[in-house]
């Protein structure tokens, strides 16, 4: 959900990459200062004292120290000197000494989280209005300089040869042959891959710390949008955080007859109106005035007013984050774009095979079948909001008023909540003692945005569900998104406590941890002592996920192109970035979506917030209900907890590693579509 602050330790990985001499002329691997000359001449001396049978390893890791030794570091004889000096030959001691690294990593690494929680306490939680240190704090990163004195007091060099990285090729087909133990040296190889200025990366996090304010302060003031008659259609004190609020309002009107439709309609005008700009700037997180969405007119006390728009702000903020990423490319050998980075390098899965995949997804036939189906169910033509047709789930049959009436009254703070952790557990599976366990580890917070999780990075820390509550308790759409959340927050606790060597904590890439929030999130009404009787409800389950992943492929379809375009347009105004964000967006709506709705040239696949304060990260969606479907096929009729304790307590291995290793099978679209077709077949 959200920005998922659960890719904390990707994150502060890439940070660790890092020097901090500012003066640093941009350099790229082959200028170093270490000759090839000399890097042989270390690996055949090394071989000759180790043996022939380390051979490989010798060869990657004293290339691997050379390629990121500088001129500030030593001279060639000294590099050769440190090579000989610190070369671990002997397997135990090799052992020993990872795990001293691990045990000082693990407390570097989760105080360095502990100190970014607080850092950001103010900005992410609600406690009151901001200020401007607040800012500023939240835009620190303690992790800045960790690296320049790792590689100034030589541990980075250490590791470096020791430890050296391995290709993705290399780790999924080396890795089938792989104990845990070689997988965890393997990890502790990626610490060290590249040197990036430590004023760049906190550059980075200073674009970042920018887009999640702008986005966090997003809020339409739904009680002040007025109709074409001039009625209020929305409670007066509904205020809705873009998109995610939005998106859930439209949701959530599938089961008014009365006046959902024309609710439905007027939050994709004003949805368009964002991702256009058109928006008046001044009715942004305000109440101050009414808006009329339609018309675009705006009345301050019943006369209308005139206010400027919204000036580009939101696609300056994407440019602000590719400018600050980019600048980072040079430092890297073969990652050299922020794509590639956070494609083969962060999800391990190279974009090329994402977007191949996403394709072949999106060109599936079984989709007009799926349209037409829920055109027959709705009574009418589809709208492009339709995308997020939320009639098959058993809640949508259930008022809104009734679920909040609910959930309000068993939650009416976070404390309420964290207090109920454990039986939420209990009630699916866990046994009394393990679901105390785990809930011990877990603390909720009062969120300012739509919440988020965000996992520890030692054991002696708590993982942090972060849900936004009002005055009134947690409504059913803030329940909703806190139980994906606690879905989040159970497999970082896992993954964190449970694996075998530290190195080895978290899961893959993102994608898998939002297979466990959707495996929990899907849950959320069962939690409730609600069922859905239907005999058929399996079927919708399968034709709502196949739906819900053809829309966010879609979207992350938008996020790839614009940021392919972005890199070939690197000078680009915002304002020329909305352009190309209007135009792609309608572009993969025509190509994947206009027959299927019957209208083109539609925006609404632009609306995601993602693309502003996180980038590249929507991919990870369609990765984890992919993942998430594979998984529940597996465990169907197995004990559930048992199985999530043990996928998730796997490791971070490759995607596809782990994925053999949990459910015998890569990750593939073919399950869900053959799925998708047979509960058509029933449903028709």
């Amino acid at each position: 959900m959200r920005k998922k602050l659960v890719i904390l330790l990707s994150i502060t990985l890439l940070l660790f990459t890092q020097c901090t001499n500012k003066q640093e002329v941009k350099q790229t691997a082959d200028m170093k200062n270490i000759t090839e000359q000399t890097v042989k001449k270390v690996q055949n001396a090394l071989i000759a004292k180790a043996g022939i049978e380390n051979k490989d390893l010798i060869e990657r890791g004293v290339a691997h120290a050379a390629s990121l030794w500088r001129a500030s570091d030593g001279s060639e004889s000294e590099f050769e000197v440190f090579c000989t000096e610190n070369y671990i030959i002997d397997n135990a001691e090799k052992q020993i000494i990872f795990e001293k690294i691990s045990k000082n990593f693990e407390s570097l690494w989760g105080h360095g989280n502990k100190i970014m929680l607080d850092m950001n306490e103010n900005m992410h939680l609600e406690n009151g209005p901001y200020h401007n240190i607040d800012a500023m704090f939240a835009a620190y990163s303690p992790s800045a300089h960790f690296a320049d004195d790792f590689y100034a007091n030589k541990i980075a060099f250490v590791i470096a040869l020791n430890y050296p990285p391995f290709s993705l090729d290399e780790k999924n087909e080396l890795g089938k042959n792989w104990t845990n133990l070689q997988w965890a040296f393997a990890r502790l190889g990626d610490v060290f891959t590249a040197r990036v200025p430590a004023n760049l990366s906190q550059a980075i996090s200073q674009a970042a710390t920018d887009a999640d304010i702008y986005i966090s302060e997003y809020n339409i003031y739904m009680g002040h949008l007025l109709n074409g008659k001039g009625e209020k259609l929305f409670p007066e004190d509904m205020v809705l955080l873009s998109h995610w609020n939005l998106r859930d309002e439209i949701k959530s009107n599938y089961a008014n007859k009365e006046v959902g439709l024309e609710k439905q309609d007027m939050i994709y005008t004003v949805m368009k109106h964002i991702i256009g700009q058109s928006i008046p700037e001044k009715v942004i997180n305000s109440g101050a005035y009414d808006w009329n969405p339609i018309t675009n007119k705006v009345f301050e006390n019943g006369t209308e007013i005139q206010l400027a728009s919204e000036p580009d702000t939101r696609y300056q903020q994407i440019i602000n984050n590719f400018k600050a990423l980019k600048a980072t490319d040079s430092y890297y050998t073969d990652y050299n774009t922020f794509i590639k980075r956070s494609f083969s390098g962060e999800k391990e899965i190279p974009q090329e095979e994402v977007e191949k995949l996403f394709d072949q997804y999106l060109s599936s036939p079984v989709a007009k079948q799926v349209g037409q189906l829920i055109s027959k169910r709705l009574g009418r033509d589809l709208r492009p909001y339709d995308i997020w047709y939320d009639g098959f789930k058993a809640r949508s049959s259930i008022s809104e008023e009734s679920l909040n009436a609910i959930t309000e009254k068993k939650y009416p703070n976070a404390k309420a909540l964290e207090a109920d952790l454990d039986e939420i557990l209990v009630k699916l599976g866990w046994s009394k003692e393990r679901a105390e366990l785990l809930a011990s580890k877990i603390s909720v917070d009062p969120a300012r945005g739509s919440g988020h999780a965000w996992g520890a990075q030692m054991k002696s820390e708590k993982a942090h569900l972060r849900t936004r509550i009002s005055g009134k308790g947690m409504n059913y759409k803030g329940y909703n998104i806190a139980i994906h959340e606690f879905g989040h927050n159970v497999e970082q606790t896992i993954s964190l406590n449970d694996v075998e060597y530290y190195m080895l904590n978290g899961v893959p890439n993102t994608a898998f941890t939002e297979a466990t929030a959707f495996i929990f999130q899907k849950r959320d009404l069962q939690l409730l002592g609600i069922n859905d009787p239907n005999p058929d409800k399996a079927y919708f389950e399968t034709i709502d996920l196949y739906w819900q992943v053809f829309e966010i492929m879609g979207v992350s379809m938008v996020d790839m192109n614009v940021w392919k375009w972005l890199y070939e347009n690197p000078d680009a105004t915002a304002t020329q970035l909305k352009e190309a964000v209007i135009r792609i967006s309608k572009e993969v709506w025509n190509k994947y979506y206009a027959e299927i709705y019957g209208v083109k040239d539609e925006p609404i696949l632009a609306i995601y917030t993602h693309m502003i304060s996180n980038p590249l990260y929507l991919a990870n969606y369609s990765f984890g209900h992919l993942i998430d479907f594979q998984i529940e096929n597996y465990i169907a009729g197995k004990n559930f907890p048992s199985e999530v304790d043990r996928i998730w307590s796997i490791g971070r291995l490759t995607p596809d590693a782990w994925m053999q290793k949990a459910v015998g099978e890569s990750i593939s679209i073919k399950p869900m579509i053959e799925a998708t077709e047979e509960a058509l077949k029933h449903i028709n």
